[in-house]
């Protein structure tokens, strides 16, 4: 019996990669507080059972699910509501074409990219296209228009874009 192994070597994720993750799951947190709401950081995985039927298991950089008990072990079953990624050159990619597909398949209503180098989000908010779940590009956040940084479908939580950014270099 032989086994048939690939080891990818991965590189970790940066400083600053990590600290834009944990400057929007402190903002978030204490926002969801008293609600059913939680906003998880990147440990947590979801898998879901795609349309061919494979098993896909993706860990976003941020997730918040108001379906917490949804899980089995440490996944979740369910999809969440939003979905945050910061892109790296290793996973930019991956975080535009795989990734965007699959949560789009999950219909995940949010979906934010995060570039750290170009100081920028873009906001995907779903809808459908003849039945079919859709991203659209809502807006491009930069520092010009700061103050239009918003949760689409968290209107009451803050985001505030300095405080995201706060420590990147």
């Amino acid at each position: 019996m032989g086994l048939d192994l690939h080891i990818t070597d991965m590189a970790g994720a940066t400083p600053d990669h990590s600290t834009v993750i944990t400057n929007f799951v402190n903002m978030v947190y204490n926002q969801l507080k008293d609600s059913t709401c939680r906003v998880y950081p990147d440990n947590v995985q979801y898998k879901w059972k795609m349309d061919d039927g494979s098993e896909k298991i993706v860990i976003p950089d941020v997730s918040i699910n108001c379906q917490i008990r949804s899980r089995k072990g440490n996944s979740f079953l369910n999809a969440p509501q939003f979905v945050l990624e910061v892109l790296s050159p290793s996973t930019a990619k991956y975080d535009r074409t795989e990734k965007k597909e699959i949560y789009r398949s999950e219909e995940i209503p949010e979906y934010w990219i995060i570039d750290i180098r170009k100081r920028m989000i873009e906001l995907y908010d779903l809808d459908y296209k003849n039945g079919e779940p859709e991203y659209y590009l809502i807006d491009t956040i930069t520092k010009d228009n700061a103050e239009e940084l918003h949760l689409i479908h968290f209107p009451h939580i803050k985001i505030d874009f300095d405080q995201l950014f706060d420590g990147v270099e």
